[in-house]
């Protein structure tokens, strides 16, 4: 999946790059095509553990991941604009202390970090720099149970999807009068999850999580 997304995006690329005379530096429509560096973080915040599984010192990280990114923005003005992202990005979650450091807890999930913002951009002369905010709602999509789960006979883990917030600054410079430039982006988000795991369809343990990224990206803008 993830070379497909990568090979999508670089015939994107091709075919903007091809037919730049489309493209304006004054146009309402941007689109950017990134590479996105995601560094979650995925600490227990609290756990409902009837069954005594974990201990007292246990904690967990999600890994980090690299992706390809696309970006839509429209600029409602010079200076405002309304920005979407698409992306999924896949992490694992495993032991970060205590009896469960270094084991595999949930093998593979995928997040689609569905993020809205706001963003002012500032008139700098050749670059261009913004900030931004907005809502964001994370979807946890084919979560499936590590080695640690597995040999403790969980089958099931379901994350919940959940509501958060993200905050962003970035630039862009543009390299032509066509509406190309490059651009880089910085968004932190608050977000949280609970994790349930599941034996035989009961519920034997819930822990909550932040997920609280850093998305770092860059790449190529063109504007229409």
């Amino acid at each position: 999946m993830k070379k497909l997304t990568i090979a999508a995006a670089l015939a994107a690329a091709t075919m903007l790059a091809s037919n730049p005379a489309q493209a304006s530096e004054d146009g309402k429509l941007q689109v950017k095509l990134l590479a996105t560096g995601v560094l979650a973080d995925g600490k227990i915040t609290s756990v409902n553990d009837p069954n005594g599984i974990l201990g007292a010192t246990d904690q967990t990280k999600l890994n980090d991941n690299v992706v390809p990114t696309l970006a839509v923005e429209y600029y409602a003005s010079d200076n405002v604009s309304i920005e979407t992202i698409c992306c999924f990005t896949q992490h694992t979650v495993s032991g970060s202390a205590g009896a469960i450091d270094g084991a595999e807890i949930v093998k593979h999930v995928l997040v689609l970090p569905a993020t809205v913002t706001l963003k002012y951009h500032f008139d700098a002369g050749a670059i261009k720099p913004y900030i931004g905010a907005g809502p964001a709602m994370f979807f946890y999509i084919n979560e499936k149970p590590g080695a640690l789960a597995a040999a403790l006979t969980v089958d099931r883990i379901k994350m919940d999807n959940k509501a958060g917030v993200a905050v962003q600054a970035g630039f862009d410079m543009p390299v032509n009068d066509k509406g190309m430039g490059i651009s880089l982006d910085a968004k932190k988000y608050w977000v949280k999850t609970a994790a349930h795991y599941y034996i035989s369809g009961t519920e034997v343990l819930t822990t909550r999580h932040k997920v609280d990224p850093w998305v770092v990206s860059g790449g190529v803008y063109f504007r229409f």
